[in-house]
């Protein structure tokens, strides 16, 4: 099947919403949300378990003391008190290049491409849970966490039949949700089309320096996230 017939063919598999929760710091839209709010489906209730799962952190912020980073960690520590197996993946210090349209791969690999994602695919394969790090750029992710999923299109049947886990940890300079809403529905898109079932989200608001984060409830929230996961 040609690329225009696979993203045509999974159209429909946007229509299945996973769990959407909220992890904000307030009420109303920071709250938590779940599919019985989206579309008037029940909960479901068999995201959390009490089993020990692989978790793949993706971090993608050039600063590696920065905001996004430093929730990042705070996960990581609440996971790791859960007895969770955790491995980190630094990809703005990797050589990923970016996805060329080639069609070389014709969605099941290689990629014509023999770099750092070559690694990163099969970390990505063998986790149950991938957690997408990301600071706001110009009300988007950053432009190393597209060169990753971009590259998805080597593996996506591959990736999306083995129906991972996925969360999110994102933070902005500006405290209005405006500026998170198009990444916010770009990665529930995303869990969507490729059947990943949505843990959480966490919307780092007025998190513009490592110190105004730092005193900021996000890293709590995170630690928190961590440990509930």
């Amino acid at each position: 099947m040609d690329r225009r017939g696979f993203i045509k063919a999974g159209a429909a598999a946007a229509l299945s919403l996973a769990s959407v929760k909220l992890l904000d710091a307030s009420g109303l839209l920071h709250g938590i949300v779940n599919n019985a709010d989206m579309d008037g489906t029940e909960n479901n209730t068999e995201n959390k378990t009490d089993s020990k799962m692989k978790i793949l952190i993706l971090k993608t912020s050039g600063n590696k003391r920065g905001s996004s980073n430093m929730l990042a960690d705070e996960f990581i520590r609440g996971a790791k008190e859960k007895g969770h197996e955790i491995t980190e993946f630094d990809v703005s210090r990797a050589k990923i290049h970016h996805c060329m349209g080639c069609n070389h791969c014709g969605m099941a690999g290689p990629c014509i491409f023999d770099d750092d994602m070559t690694t990163l695919r099969e970390m990505l394969l063998a986790t149950d849970l991938i957690v997408f790090v990301t600071p706001i750029y110009y009300f988007g992710m950053s432009a190393q966490m597209k060169l990753v999923i971009d590259r998805f299109y080597a593996f996506t049947g591959e990736l999306s039949s083995a129906h991972k886990k996925a969360a999110l940890l994102t933070v902005a300079w500006d405290s209005s949700l405006e500026s998170f809403q198009y990444l916010e529905e770009h990665y529930k898109k995303i869990c969507r089309y490729m059947h990943f079932d949505n843990q959480g989200i966490i919307l780092g608001r007025g998190c513009g320096t490592p110190s105004m984060t730092r005193n900021s409830e996000y890293p709590q929230k995170a630690y928190e996230f961590g440990k509930s996961i």
